[in-house]
C-alpha cells in the first residue's frame, strides 16, 4: 500500500465536495416537512426519496461500469452491507427512534457516529486519537447540542436511545464503507448500488408492516407556495438524495473517513439555513454560537491531520498499489 500522501488538490476537491454533500443532506428538511403535513408517513417520504435517487442513478452508473460485472460480484458483500446498513437501516432507526425521542436528542445521538469512525480507525488502522481529534469531539457535540437545542424540550426513552444509536451505527458505516479505496468501482457506482439495495430494502420493510407507508398525490405547501406533491419528492430525491450520496462518496474517498465524517457535521448547520431560506426560521443566537463550535471541532480535526508525524494519508482513503483505474464522476 503506498505511503505517498493525497496531493494538496485532491484534498482541496475533498473538502468542497464534502460541504456540498453536506449541504444536500441538510436540504432534505424543507422538502420533507411539506410531504410529512400533507400527510405522508416519514417512511414512505424516505423511501421515496431513496428509491428515485436509485433510479436516476442508475443509468449513468451502469455508463461507468462499462460491463465490469466481476467488480459488482467482488464487492457483493460490501454494497450489500453498504445498502442496508448505511442506506436502508439508519433512515429507519431515526425515523423509529423519533417516535419516543424528541428530534433534537436522536440528531444528537445519531451524529455520535463520527466518534465510532475515530474509535474504528483506532481498532482497525492503530490511529490513536491524538489532542487535536479529542477537542475536536468535544467541540463539535458541545455544538450539536447547542444548535440542535437539545435541553429545550428534551424528550429521551431507552428504547429510543437505543435506536439513535443504531442510527448513529449506520452513521459510521456510511462513511467507512464510502472510504474504501479498494473496491475498482467508480464513487458514483457505489453510491448507485447502495441506494438500490436500500431502496429495496426499505420497499420490503414497508411491505411487511415494519413501517408504516402513507402517502399521497394532492398539492402540498413548499417555501409558502402551493407545488404538486411531485416537487418536494423531486428535490429529497435528485438533491437531497441523488447528488448528496455521489458526491458524499466522492469526497470521502479523497477525505478518507475521519475527515469527512466530521465536516459531515456542517448538515446540521446548513439545515438551518435551509430553515430561515425557505421556511422564514431564524435561528436563535444560541444556535449560531453552536454552529461556530462545530466549525471549530472540524478544524481541530483537520489540524491534527496536518499535524500527525507518520503518514498524513488517512489509511482507509489511500488508493492501494495495484487496482483499475475508477472513473470519478
Amino acid at each position: 500500500m503506498s505511503s505517498t500522501p493525497p496531493p494538496a488538490p485532491r484534498l482541496s476537491s475533498g473538502l468542497w465536495l464534502a460541504l456540498a454533500s453536506a449541504a444536500a443532506f441538510g436540504s432534505s428538511g424543507p422538502f420533507a416537512k411539506s410531504l410529512l403535513e400533507s400527510g405522508w408517513s416519514p417512511a414512505a417520504a424516505v423511501t421515496a426519496r431513496i428509491v428515485v435517487a436509485a433510479l436516476v442513478l442508475l443509468p449513468p452508473a451502469l455508463v461507468l461500469l462499462r460491463g465490469r460485472w466481476h467488480l459488482l460480484r467482488r464487492n457483493a458483500g460490501l454494497l450489500l452491507t453498504y445498502g442496508v446498513v448505511a442506506v436502508a437501516a439508519v433512515q429507519l432507526a431515526f425515523f423509529t427512534a423519533v417516535t419516543t425521542l424528541s428530534v433534537g436528542v436522536a440528531l444528537l445521538l445519531e451524529y455520535l457516529g463520527v466518534v465510532l469512525v475515530v474509535l474504528w480507525l483506532w481498532a482497525r488502522h492503530g490511529q490513536r486519537p491524538r489532542r487535536w481529534t479529542v477537542v475536536g469531539i468535544v467541540l463539535a457535540v458541545l455544538g450539536l447540542v447547542l444548535v440542535l437545542d437539545v435541553l429545550g424540550g428534551m424528550r429521551v426513552d431507552g428504547v429510543g436511545v437505543l435506536w439513535a444509536l443504531g442510527a448513529a451505527v449506520g452513521l459510521a458505516a456510511y462513511f467507512v464503507l464510502s472510504a474504501r479505496a479498494d473496491t475498482g468501482l467508480p464513487p458514483l457506482v457505489v453510491a448507485a448500488a447502495g441506494l438500490v439495495v436500500g431502496g429495496v430494502a426499505l420497499v420490503l420493510a414497508g411491505l411487511v408492516g415494519i413501517v408504516p407507508m402513507t402517502a399521497g398525490t394532492g398539492d402540498v405547501q413548499l417555501a409558502g407556495l402551493t407545488t404538486p406533491w411531485w416537487v418536494p419528492v423531486a428535490g429529497l430525491s435528485l438533491v437531497a438524495a441523488a447528488f448528496a450520496y455521489a458526491s458524499g462518496v466522492s469526497a470521502t474517498r479523497r477525505l478518507g473517513s475521519k475527515i469527512a465524517s466530521f465536516v459531515g457535521l456542517t448538515e446540521v448547520l446548513f439545515s438551518l439555513f435551509f430553515s430561515w431560506l425557505l421556511l422564514d426560521e431564524l435561528p436563535l443566537p444560541v444556535q449560531l454560537l453552536g454552529g461556530a463550535f462545530v466549525v471549530a471541532g472540524v478544524v481541530a480535526v483537520r489540524y491534527d491531520e496536518l499535524t500527525r508525524p507518520e503518514d498524513p494519508a488517512p489509511d482507509d482513503a489511500r488508493p492501494p498499489a495495484t487496482t483499475l483505474s475508477p472513473v470519478e464522476p
